[in-house]
Formats: structure tokens, sequence, C-alpha cells
């Protein structure tokens, strides 16, 4: 009974994690622009993607974004998280406690003091903006990350690395960064999913007709110029996704066996 109830408890879980998935899919090929009622198998709306100019615009937006703030917030996190980790262990802790404030910060509250703090320096709303707001949120989820992998190395290697001839660059470079390559790509990961449906921080932080994907679906919801293509987008973007993550999982299965192998 205890068995039936577990499989049971896994069914709904991911019946309630992958049903809207499988809505928006059936939407995307849905011919009814309306949505409301299923009238013919249809790619038009695929198609629509690239030629509508105003979606096409803020997808480029969005990837323009997501992409540079990952970039940015990544480098900047990796060299943030090494410096964290170089203080003795009771200002590490201050400092770790102090990262997770803007994480668990509400969206609003973060969208709002961002939106302060540019209208005070008086820096024009729109892309710059923007992107700053998506790089400050992004650094302390990629310095979460990469702690847990700096505590796993050993405190010694640096000192060592210096010892066999290497600058402090390259210490750092060729043996610290190799080592904690696992923690800074997941934190490049959340900081990419966190910036690319992020609408909040997004919608207080933009100007000058600047939008990207979340914005433009909002203002166009229950208007006539929305287009189910938006539909088609997050079908992409949830295939792309689970393309990558199957490829990858394949890849990491292969590698643990060839290694078992050897």
């Amino acid at each position: 009974m205890r068995k039936y109830a577990k499989f049971s408890i896994v069914i709904i879980t991911f019946l309630l994690l992958y049903f809207p998935i499988v809505v928006i899919a059936l939407l995307s090929v849905n011919a009814s622009q309306t949505g409301v009622t299923f009238t013919d198998f249809t790619f038009r709306w695929y198609q629509e993607v690239i030629q509508n100019d105003s979606l096409r615009g803020a997808i480029l937006n969005t990837l323009l974004i997501a992409v540079t703030s990952t970039v940015i917030s990544t480098i900047l996190g990796t060299f943030i998280s090494i410096g964290i980790f170089s203080f003795k262990l009771k200002y590490r802790s201050k400092l770790i406690l102090i990262n997770n404030f803007p994480i668990v910060n509400a969206d609003i509250s973060t969208a709002i003091i961002l939106m302060i703090i540019f209208t005070i320096i008086n820096i024009k709303f729109g892309f710059t903006t923007m992107l700053l707001a998506h790089i400050f949120f992004s650094i302390p989820f990629v310095i979460l990350s990469i702690i847990p992998r700096l505590r796993e190395v050993d405190e010694d290697l640096f000192d060592a690395a210096i010892d066999l001839g290497c600058s402090k660059f390259q210490a750092l470079y060729k043996v610290i960064i190799p080592s904690i390559k696992t923690g800074i790509i997941t934190g490049a990961l959340i900081a990419f999913t966190m910036s690319i449906d992020d609408f909040v921080i997004s919608w207080f932080n933009t100007g000058n007709g600047f939008d990207n994907f979340s914005i433009w679906i909002y203002a166009r919801l229950g208007r006539k110029t929305f287009s189910p293509a938006a539909y088609a987008y997050n079908t992409i973007i949830t295939v792309l996704t689970i393309t990558i993550l199957i490829i990858y999982n394949i890849k990491s299965i292969r590698r643990v066996n060839d290694e078992k192998n050897n």
C-alpha cells in the first residue's frame, strides 16, 4: 500500500510540474488565436516568432541581456567568491550571510531599490539599467554556487602552486578555477535562468521602449495584439533546454563509465 502511495505522489508531482508545459506546447500548434478551443493543427505561430518584429525584438533583447549579464556576473561572482574565501572563517561567514540577503529579499523590493538608485545617479533607463539590474541580482546566485566548491578545495593548493613556480594569477587561473569549474558552470546556468525569465526587476528598470520577452507578453495579455507565437517561443526554449540536459547527462554517464573502465 505504501509503495502505491509513493508511486501516486510521484505521478501527481510530475503531472503538476509538466502539465503547464504540455498545455503551452498544445497552444503553440493550435490555429485558434484565443486558444480557448483547439480548432486546427498549425505551425503558423512558429513562423511568426521570426516574422513578428516586436516579438523578435523582445526575444533578441531577452537573450542579449541574459547572455551579457550571465557572462559578467559569472566572472565577477567567481572572483568575489575567491575573495570571500580568502578571509578568515568568522569574516567569511559574515560575508556569505550578507551575500544571501539579496537572494531572500523580495523581487519587488530589489526592483524598487535599484530603480531609485538609477534615478538618483541619473542613468538613462533602458538597456543599461536593465543589464545592471540583472547583473546585480545574478551575482549572489553565482557566489552561492561557487562557495561550496571552494570549501572542497585544499587550502594549501594555492600555496603549493606558488611554491612550484606559478605566479599568483597563474595559480588562480590554472589551479583554483579548474578546481571549482562545476560550481562556476552551475552558477552561470542559474544566472542565465534567472535572467531570461525575470519580469518584476526588468519591469521597474527598463525604459525608452526596451522590452524583454516577459515585459512584451505582459503588455499584450488580454489585448488583440497578443500572439500565440509567445507559446511557440516558450516551447522552443523548453525543447532546447531538455535537449541540452539530455545530451549533458548522456556525456556525464559515458565519462563516468569510461573512468570506471580505465
